[in-house]
């Protein structure tokens, strides 16, 4: 129950991972080229989220202050359009059954012996083929299944000297859009945050969840994050007419062996207190340069004549979103922080966030 809980907090998407088709499971039907461009979006938006919310003003330009804040932060990078299908070109290492409905596509075919039918397959299912990829994306239709157009061509079987000669062809995958995700129109994001500051117009921010186990097959999940601001008026001979700050910001994101996720902010952000310390109305804006990357492993799994191969997959999808600009309200009641902004981006954001502050 604890892990369910802490997966509901950090993605309010509903990934049911242990249910009957796994995200890990899925991915199991595609090749490296082809789960990139599946899980592309994904990418993108985990960067967004993790990027956002960690400022709503500048700190306060004290040489030596007191100033808390315990929260939480709520995130949504919205999907662009044209992000729920995808085309591409890349490499993919056919079944067993897919094989043999690409060589029956010979009218010869059913006339060889059996064995050298069985070399065919070995052949085929033992070869990464150039092919053109089509369909869904994680947050597609889940009827809009990908398909790998295999190129028509002349195949000849090394050990008997046999040629087969197939057709263009499309061969439909059991993929389509994943679940609660398909046809989503953003990424919701959860996340528990606390500030400290002053020391010489510098505060500190800290987002941690511990360590635990979300499914005994997938893993454990893991996150942790923290960032610096930094007011020069603390030590300016002359004071700004406002508050500024110079802000960092990363965090690392784990899901068991699956997805590695990592992000990093850079930047300056702007803040106008208009009222008194307990009771205020601030509005804020920011540019940050940003990163982000997601590292995914899993296992490929091909159907062959000998039996299941699997095949480890590994790459880094790069997040879409390389700056950002954001425009906020901030509002203290008492010891009670609220603030919301928007975050213009490649893939657009929200974020808000309800703190205790002292």
């Amino acid at each position: 129950m604890r892990s369910r809980l802490l997966l509901l907090l950090m993605f309010t998407v509903s990934w049911t991972w242990a249910q009957e088709a796994t995200l890990e499971q899925t991915l199991q039907n595609l090749s490296e080229s082809a789960a990139s461009s599946y899980l592309s979006p994904i990418g993108s938006a985990f960067g967004a989220n993790l990027n956002a919310g960690w400022f709503h003003r500048a700190p306060d330009p004290q040489v030596f202050g007191f100033d808390i804040e315990i929260g939480v932060v709520a995130m949504a990078a919205q999907f662009p359009t044209g992000a729920e299908h995808f085309k591409t070109n890349g490499t993919f290492r056919f079944s067993t059954d897919q094989a043999t409905e690409i060589l029956s596509t010979d009218p010869n075919w059913n006339s060889l012996p059996t064995s050298v039918q069985n070399d065919f397959l070995k052949q085929v299912t033992g070869t990464d083929f150039a092919v053109e990829m089509e369909g869904a994306t994680i947050i597609g239709a889940a009827d809009d299944y990908i398909t790998i157009r295999f190129p028509g061509q002349t195949i000849t079987e090394d050990k008997s000297g046999q040629s087969v000669t197939v057709d263009d062809q499309d061969v439909v995958l059991p993929v389509g859009g994943f679940k609660d995700l398909a046809q989503a129109d953003m990424l919701p994001m959860l996340a528990p945050q606390f500030s400290l500051g002053t020391v010489m117009g510098t505060a500190a921010t800290l987002r941690y969840l511990p360590a635990a186990e979300i499914d005994p097959q997938l893993g454990a999940f893991q996150y942790f994050g923290f960032g610096l601001q930094h007011n020069p008026d603390a030590w300016l001979p002359v004071p700004l007419p406002f508050d500024v700050a110079v802000g960092f910001f990363t965090q690392t994101m784990t899901i068991g062996d699956l997805f590695t996720a990592k992000a990093t902010s850079f930047g300056l952000n702007a803040s106008y207190k208009l009222g008194f310390e307990a009771l205020n109305i601030t509005p804020y804006a920011g540019y940050m340069i940003e990163s982000s990357t997601m590292d995914v492993s899993y296992k490929y799994v091909v159907d062959t004549p000998v039996g299941p191969i699997p095949q480890k997959i590994n790459f880094t999808l790069e997040g879409e979103n390389t700056s950002r600009i954001t425009l906020g309200l901030s509002i203290r009641f008492l010891v009670v922080n609220i603030n919301a902004d928007y975050n213009i981006g490649a893939y657009n954001n929200f974020s808000a966030g309800v703190y205790f502050a002292l």
